[in-house]
C-alpha cells in the first residue's frame, strides 16, 4: 500500500512539474534576438510532384465533383466549391458551357439525412498566350455554393454536385466554429504560405493535418504554377534563370488542378481562408492578372463589405481576421485603405477581441531576400493597423521563419503587432538562408524591387542601424529567425492569451518537438485603442511590462506533496 501511494504521489509531482514548465510570453520580451542557422543535414529545397502523382492526378469521371473545398462566408453560413469536367490545354481550347451542369449542395447534422439543398453559381476561365510555341488552357467548370443556418460548433454532412445527372460526390463532414465571443476561439488555426507541390510541400500539409486544425489561413503562393512553361515539363525554381527568352511569365495551369486534388482531404472538411501573393498574379498577354486565383476561391467578400477577393475579413469566434491585398492599391486614397478604416471602425473588441491581419508580403524582415520590398505598403497602412491594436500579422514570401518582438515602425513597442514571417510552406524556389545583416548579404538599394507598387527603400534615422541600409547585427525587433521548412498553430486560449507554435517539418518525426513557441498576449488596459490617426496609444512608462511571476500555483502543490512524500519516508 506504501509503494503505490508513493508512486502516484511520486506521479503527480512529475505532472505537476511538467505542466508549470515555462512557455515564454510576450510579457517577458523584448527577446534577444536568436538565429538558428540552416541544418545542413536538410536539403535546401525538393523537386515537384510530377503530375502523375497519386496525390495530383484526377480520380472521378464525367462531371463528379473534385478539388473540394470549404471556406467561411459568415457566423453561420459556408462556402463550398468544387470543379467539374475536363480542363484543356493545347494551342485551340473550347471554353466549357457552365450552365450545363448544375450546382448543388445537400447537408443536414445527421450523416446520410440531408434536411436542406442550395444551389450556386458556375464559372470558368482562360488562362491565353497569343504567342508562338506557347499552350492556352480552359478550367474545368467552378462551383460555388452558399450553404447557411449552420449551427455554430456543430457537425455537417454534405455533399455536392448535379443531382439530375446524377453525379453527386460522396459524403464529406465538416464541424462549425464558435459564433464571435470574447469567450469562444476555434480549437486550432494552422497558418501556411508560399506552399507549392514538392516533396517538402507534402510533409507541411501531412505535419498541419496531423495537427488537427479547426481553420486554415494560406497566407498567398499557393501552388507555384508559374515556375513552368506553357507546355509543362520540369518546373525551376527560378524562371528567368531558367526560361531567358520567355515573351511573357508563363504559367502551366494543370498545377493549379494538382493542388485542388492534393488539397482536397483537408481542405473538404476545414475551411481555408486565402489571400494572393504575387505568384498568384498569372499575367496574360491582354493584361488580364489573377484569373486563376479569383476564379478558384470563395472567400466572404461582399459579406465583409469589399466586393473584391484581394481584400476582405471575416471572424472565427473571437477573433477578426483582416486579410489584406500586397499586389493592388494599397494607398491612403485607394478603395482597399477606404474599405479597411470602415471595416476597422465597425469593429467591436468586446465582442472579438483579437485582431489578427494577414498579408503576402512582409514589412519587417531580416533576410536578405525581400528585403524592404513593401516598405511603400508599411507606410501607407502601418499607422492604422497600429492605432486600431492589431494584435498579430502573419506573411509569407520569404521563405523562412521569422518571429518579431512587438514593433512599431522600427522602434520596440509592447503596443505594436507581433510580426510573424511563415513562407516556409515548402515551394520549388528553395528555402532562404541569409540574413541582410550578415558580411557581404546586405542587399542594394537597387534590389528587391516589388512585383506592385513603388519603391520606398529607407536607410535607418535612429537607433545601432543609424544612418544605414542594412543592420550589422541581428535587429532588435527580430526575435527569433530559422531557415526551415514548416508550418504554425495558433491556440487562442482566451480574450488576453494565444499560444503560437511553429512546427518544422523535420519536427514531425520527434515526439513533442516545436521549433518556436510563445504565448502572445494582449494587454488592452495598457494599449488603448484609438481610431484617431495621430499616436495616441501610450506604453507603460518603462517600455515593456514586467511579467507576472508564473506557475506559482503549481510551485505550491509541488512542495505540498513533497512534504507529503517526506511524511511517508
Amino acid at each position: 500500500m506504501e509503494g503505490t501511494v508513493l508512486f502516484s504521489l511520486a506521479m503527480i509531482m512529475v505532472m505537476l512539474m511538467s505542466a508549470s514548465a515555462h512557455i515564454p510570453t510576450t510579457l517577458d520580451g523584448p527577446f534577444k534576438p536568436v538565429t538558428r542557422k540552416f541544418d545542413p543535414s536538410l536539403r535546401l529545397g525538393s523537386d515537384d510532384l510530377p503530375m502523375n502523382h497519386t496525390r495530383l492526378k484526377k480520380n472521378v469521371t464525367s462531371n463528379f465533383p473534385e478539388q473540394i473545398a470549404l471556406a467561411l462566408s459568415s457566423e453561420n453560413s459556408m462556402w463550398v466549391s468544387w470543379i467539374t469536367g475536363d480542363a484543356q490545354i493545347g494551342k485551340n481550347v473550347t471554353p466549357l458551357d457552365p450552365s450545363t451542369v448544375a450546382s448543388e449542395v445537400w447537408y443536414g447534422e445527421k450523416s446520410g439525412d440531408y434536411s436542406k439543398k442550395r444551389k450556386g453559381i458556375s464559372v470558368i476561365y482562360n488562362q491565353l498566350y497569343p504567342f508562338e510555341g506557347l499552350l492556352n488552357y480552359t478550367s474545368g467548370i467552378i462551383h460555388h455554393v452558399k450553404i447557411d443556418g449552420l449551427k455554430p460548433g456543430s457537425t455537417y454532412y454534405y455533399k455536392c454536385g448535379d443531382s439530375s445527372i446524377p453525379a453527386m460526390s460522396d459524403e464529406r463532414v465538416f464541424k462549425t466554429l464558435p459564433l464571435p465571443s470574447p469567450n469562444s476561439y476555434p480549437s486550432r488555426i494552422g497558418v501556411v504560405g508560399d506552399l507549392g507541390l514538392t516533396a517538402n510541400t507534402t510533409t507541411t500539409i501531412d505535419h498541419l493535418t496531423q495537427n488537427d486544425p479547426s481553420l486554415v489561413l494560406m497566407v498567398g503562393d499557393l501552388t507555384y504554377a508559374n515556375q513552368y512553361l506553357t507546355t509543362g515539363g520540369d518546373g525551376a525554381s527560378c524562371f528567368s534563370c531558367a526560361f531567358p527568352d520567355a515573351p511573357i511569365r508563363e504559367t502551366y495551369q494543370p498545377r493549379w488542378d494538382g493542388w485542388g486534388r492534393f488539397m482536397e482531404p483537408l481542405i473538404s472538411r476545414v475551411p481555408m481562408m486565402v489571400i494572393e501573393g504575387n505568384h498568384e498574379i498569372e499575367p496574360q498577354a491582354s493584361g488580364v492578372t489573377f484569373e486563376s486565383y479569383l476564379k478558384r476561391f470563395a472567400v466572404p467578400s461582399k459579406e465583409s463589405g469589399s466586393n473584391t477577393n484581394f481584400y476582405y475579413s471575416f471572424n472565427a469566434g473571437g477573433i477578426h481576421f483582416i486579410m489584406l491585398g500586397a499586389y493592388i492599391d494599397y494607398n491612403r486614397t485607394g478603395a482597399q485603405y477606404s474599405w479597411l478604416q470602415k471595416d476597422l471602425r465597425k469593429l467591436n473588441r468586446s465582442v472579438t477581441p483579437w485582431l489578427v491581419a494577414t498579408w503576402h508580403s512582409p514589412w519587417y524582415n531580416s533576410y536578405s531576400s525581400h528585403y524592404q520590398e513593401f516598405e511603400c505598403m508599411r507606410v501607407e497602412m502601418e499607422d492604422l493597423l497600429y492605432q486600431y491594436g492589431v494584435d498579430i500579422v502573419f506573411s509569407g514570401h520569404v521563405h523562412a521563419y521569422e518571429r518579431m518582438n512587438r514593433v512599431y515602425n522600427y522602434s520596440l513597442d509592447p503596443c505594436g503587432p507581433v510580426y510573424i514571417t511563415i513562407g516556409d510552406g515548402g515551394n520549388i524556389e528553395k528555402v532562404d538562408v541569409d540574413h541582410a545583416d550578415e558580411p557581404g548579404k546586405c542587399p542594394s538599394p537597387g534590389d528587391n524591387v516589388p512585383e506592385f507598387g513603388g519603391v520606398c527603400h529607407i536607410n535607418f534615422t535612429s537607433g545601432p542601424a543609424k544612418g544605414k541600409f542594412c543592420w550589422d547585427k541581428q535587429p532588435e525587433w527580430s526575435a527569433y529567425r530559422e531557415s526551415s521548412f514548416g508550418h504554425g498553430i495558433l491556440e487562442v486560449m482566451n480574450s488576453t492569451y494565444a499560444l503560437w507554435t511553429w512546427h518544422r517539418n523535420q519536427d514531425i518525426y520527434k515526439e513533442n518537438s516545436v521549433g518556436d513557441q510563445i504565448y502572445i498576449v494582449r494587454q488592452p488596459d495598457l494599449c488603448s485603442v484609438s481610431p484617431k490617426l495621430t499616436k495616441t496609444r501610450q506604453p507603460a512608462a518603462n517600455g515593456f511590462r514586467v511579467p507576472k511571476p508564473r506557475g506559482s500555483s503549481s510551485c505550491f502543490l509541488i512542495i505540498v506533496f513533497a512534504f507529503i512524500l517526506l511524511h511517508f519516508l
